[in-house]
């Protein structure tokens, strides 16, 4: 059980770091041409979203100094 779940975890990580740029971007395509409502997909955008604003927040707080700025 606990060899799954690591497998599963695994898995999780690799789809939504791969996969959450086009699928935020292509459920928003597809809600907009005609798809029905469905609270599974939605809340994977929703995570979707989440995961990209986690994003940006970690490039801002952690922005590195190149050389070039350093004085």
């Amino acid at each position: 059980m606990k060899k799954t779940l690591k497998e599963l975890y695994g898995v999780g990580i690799l789809f939504f770091y791969f996969l959450k740029w086009p699928y935020f971007l292509g459920f928003i395509y597809l809600y907009n041409h005609g798809l029905n409502n469905n609270y599974i997909l939605s809340g994977l955008w929703v995570y979707c979203l989440a995961l990209i604003l986690k994003d940006f927040y970690w490039m801002i707080k952690h922005k590195k100094v190149s050389r070039c700025d350093r004085k």
